[in-house]
C-alpha cells in the first residue's frame, strides 16, 4: 500500500489542511496517509491552541490514517531541525513512499535548486551568513541575502516565503540523509502562513485562532468532522491560557540569572534581557516585545522562552540534533493506518512508543547493545513527558486532572 508523509501542526485543522490532505493522495497516487505532527509546543515557539490528541482526533476525523508525535526537541526548533525531525520520522517508518507538502511557490524544480545549492554549497554560504549576521542584521534575513545573491535568476519570494522555506528544508533534509522518499509539493491556496484575516473558505491557521479568540464565527472555515471535536474542546476549557503562560514562564526567569545560562539558545547576553524583561512586563506580548533585538526575530525568541519554560538544556538539545529523533511515538491510526502500522512492524528502523508506560522497556529491548542511545532516547521521551505536563499547566479549565496526561490518554482510533 502507497503511503505519502505529511508534516504538520493542524492548530487546528482547517479547509487548507484537507485540500493538502486531498491533493497529496491525490498527485502521489498513495492509498493512504502518514501525518508527523507537532505536539504540545510548535515550530514557531507557540504553545498549541488544543492538545495533541484533540489534534488528532481532528486528524483522523478528516481521513488522515496514522499520526505519530514530532518530538518536542524537533517541533519546537527552527526550520530545519524542524524538517530534519520530520523527514527522519517519516523516514525510521520504513513505509512512506513520498512527502507531499504545501508551498507559495508550487514549483518542486525551483524549490529543489535552491536546495541543492544549499547542501553543495554549505560552508562556503554559511561563511557569508556569518558575515552579515556581523553587521547586525538577524539569521532569516542574513542567509536571504546571500542566497540572492548567489542565485539571482531566482525570484526573491521563492526564498522569503514561509512555506517555500519549510519545503526548500524538507528537500534539503531528503537530499543529505539519501532518504528513498521522493518529494513532490502543491500550491498553497487562501490566505498565506501569516495572515490574520479570514474572509475566504480557506484561511490561515493564525487567523482562525485570531477570530476563535475574538468570538468570532470561524465553523465555515473547518470541515464539518472538526467542529464537535474543537468546540468540546473549548468549551470544556481544554484550551490555551495566555495569562497562565505568562505566569509560568516570568516565574521561571525570576530566578537567579544564572539559571538561564544552560538553556538552549540563551547565550550572546540574551540572559540579562531575558531577566530584565521580566521584571517589567505585564503580560506575555510585553515579555516578547521586551526582550527583542535587531538581531533576534520574534520565533527565535518565543523558542527560547519555550526552552525557558521547559528548563530544556542546551547540552542535551544538541545531543538530540545529533541523533534525530530515537523513537516513533504514535498518537492514532484508521483501519487503513493499522494496516499500514503492520508493514512498518517489519521495516521500521526506530522503535514505536503506543504506551510510555511500556516505553523502558521498548527501548530497552530495541537499543539492547547501545545503551547511549537508549539513555538519550529515553531523555528525549522525559523531555515529551515533561511538555505535556506544563501544557496542562496553561490549559483554562483542568478541573482537577492528572498533569501526566501522556500516561492516561490511549491511542486514538478510528
Amino acid at each position: 500500500m502507497q503511503a505519502v508523509g505529511l508534516v504538520t501542526e493542524y492548530n487546528p485543522f482547517h479547509n487548507g489542511h484537507l485540500h493538502h490532505l486531498r491533493e497529496s493522495l491525490r498527485v502521489t497516487g498513495a492509498e493512504a496517509s502518514v501525518a508527523v505532527m507537532s505536539g504540545h509546543f510548535l515550530q514557531r515557539g507557540e504553545p498549541a491552541m488544543v492538545d495533541k490528541w484533540i489534534r488528532t482526533e481532528m486528524a483522523l476525523a478528516n481521513g488522515v490514517d496514522l499520526v505519530f508525535e514530532l518530538p518536542f526537541a524537533f517541533a519546537c526548533n527552527s526550520a530545519p531541525h524542524f524538517a530534519m525531525g520530520a523527514v527522519q520520522t517519516l523516514d525510521a517508518l520504513g513505509v512512506v513512499d513520498s512527502l507531499c507538502f504545501g508551498s507559495e511557490a508550487g514549483d518542486l524544480a525551483e524549490l529543489t535548486r535552491v536546495a541543492t545549492v544549499l547542501v553543495e554549497r554549505q560552508e562556503e554560504i554559511e561563511s557569508l551568513t556569518a558575515a552579515r549576521l556581523r553587521d547586525g542584521v538577524n539569521y532569516p534575513v542574513a542567509r536571504s541575502e546571500v542566497l540572492v545573491g548567489l542565485l539571482p535568476e531566482v525570484p526573491a519570494e521563492i526564498l522569503n516565503s514561509p512555506n517555500n522555506i519549510l519545503g526548500i528544508e524538507y528537500l534539503k533534509a531528503l537530499y543529505s540523509t539519501n532518504s528513498r522518499i521522493q518529494p513532490s509539493t502543491i500550491k498553497r491556496l487562501g490566505a498565506g502562513y501569516h495572515d490574520t484575516d479570514a474572509t475566504a473558505q480557506i484561511a490561515s491557521a493564525t487567523g482562525i485562532r485570531r477570530m476563535i479568540a475574538e468570538g468570532e464565527e470561524a465553523e465555515s472555515l473547518l470541515p464539518q468532522p472538526c467542529r464537535k471535536v474543537l468546540d468540546g474542546a473549548l468549551r470544556a476549557g481544554r484550551s490555551l491560557d495566555t495569562g497562565r503562560l505568562f505566569v509560568a514562564l516570568q516565574s521561571q526567569m525570576l530566578q537567579e540569572s544564572e539559571t538561564l545560562n544552560e538553556i538552549y539558545l540563551v547565550d550572546d547576553g540574551i540572559d540579562r534581557r531575558l531577566a530584565l524583561a521580566a521584571l517589567k512586563a505585564g503580560s506575555f506580548d510585553e515579555l516578547v516585545s521586551g526582550i527583542k533585538s535587531r538581531q533576534w526575530t520574534l520565533t527565535r525568541i518565543q523558542r527560547i522562552l519555550m526552552y525557558v519554560l521547559l528548563q530544556v538544556k542546551a547540552v542535551e538539545m544538541k545531543a538530540f540534533m545529533q541523533t534525530g529523533p530515537l523513537y516513533l511515538r504514535l498518537l492514532g491510526s484508521s483501519a487503513r493506518g493499522r494496516k499500514i502500522l503492520a508493514q512498518a512492524r517489519r521495516r521500521k528502523k526506530l522503535p514505536i512508543i503506543a504506551d510510555p508506560a511500556r516505553a523502558t522497556n521498548t527501548l530497552r529491548k530495541f537499543y539492547r547493545n547501545r545503551s547511549a542511545y537508549q539513555q538519550l532516547a529515553e531523555e528525549m521521551l522525559r523531555l515529551d513527558l515533561r511538555a505535556t505536563r506544563i501544557y496542562g499547566l496553561l490549559q483554562g479549565e483542568r478541573s482537577g486532572e492528572y498533569l501526566n496526561q501522556d500516561y492516561y490518554q490511549p491511542v486514538r482510533q478510528v
